[in-house]
């Protein structure tokens, strides 16, 4: 079985995926694997861009997503016309000269990864570039166009290693053959500074406490900046920040969002 792996820590957001997935399938014909993608309105794999926090404590991440041609798959259970199957390699494809055109799939699709063409009227999606593969390819456009790695595509006995620590995205889809590795949790920051000598404070010690015990620590840099990298979403924490005898605490705080806690001040 075929398996796509996803490398977050290192998708840079080039787009050459998104690129090359359009440069495939527009204006080209692989029957019966699919139909030509139209020029727009139709991402078989798009980049999902993300600003996270508020100025000056932001980050972008970048998730990649596509059809998790996913193990229980809705769209296949709802089409009347038999028009959707799974390939022996895991992929699922839409049969473009069965597709009545009835918009069931679309519409059951947990991560709206199927399209619908009123052109052609057919449902269209991810291919896995199936169609290459059975032609000698090693891997889909995507993959063959990804600069830095961060998506990978081949047997998944033979990535076990690399999809060790890889899980599916929580879309609604389940176990797929789209794994993803080192997705970016929430994140909790600020800076502390003295108000009376105006400056910044630099390795006070921040803890992070949540309401499970758990406890996280960092030192402020020399910017007096301190970041939490990578904390589960949903949480509550509160914030003791200690340089000397000075100290300073923060109850309620939430990772629901990512969290800039701004200019924080404490006189030491």
């Amino acid at each position: 079985m075929k398996a796509f792996l996803f490398d977050l820590s290192v998708c840079n957001g080039c787009y050459c995926c998104q690129v090359a997935c359009k440069d495939e399938h527009v204006a080209n014909d692989w029957m019966p694997y699919t139909k030509p993608q139209p020029d727009y309105g139709q991402f078989w794999i798009k980049i999902d861009e993300k600003v996270r926090g508020t100025v000056p404590k932001v980050k972008v991440s970048y998730t990649p997503t596509m059809c998790t041609h996913c193990s229980d798959a809705k769209c296949m259970t709802v089409c009347k016309a038999n028009a959707i199957y799974r390939r022996e390699d895991g992929m699922i494809i839409i049969d473009p000269a069965k597709c009545t055109g009835c918009k069931l799939c679309p519409d059951a699709c947990p991560s709206q990864s199927i399209y619908f063409s009123d052109d052609l009227n057919i449902a269209q999606k991810c291919t896995g570039c199936s169609h290459l593969i059975d032609d000698g390819w090693k891997e889909p456009r995507c993959v063959d166009a990804c600069p830095t790695d961060a998506l990978r595509y081949g047997e998944e006995s033979e990535m076990k290693e690399l999809l060790a620590d890889a899980a599916p995205l929580d879309n609604g889809c389940g176990e797929g053959r789209v794994f993803y590795k080192n997705v970016p949790g929430k994140f909790v920051a600020g800076t502390v500074y003295d108000p009376v000598e105006k400056e910044v404070v630099i390795g006070a010690t921040c803890t992070l406490k949540d309401a499970d015990g758990a406890i996280h620590k960092v030192e402020t840099d020399n910017f007096g900046d301190f970041w939490f990298n990578d904390l589960p979403g949903g949480h509550s924490y509160s914030l003791e920040i200690r340089k000397d005898a000075a100290a300073k605490s923060i109850p309620k705080i939430s990772t629901v969002d990512d969290t800039n806690l701004g200019d924080i001040p404490m006189r030491l």
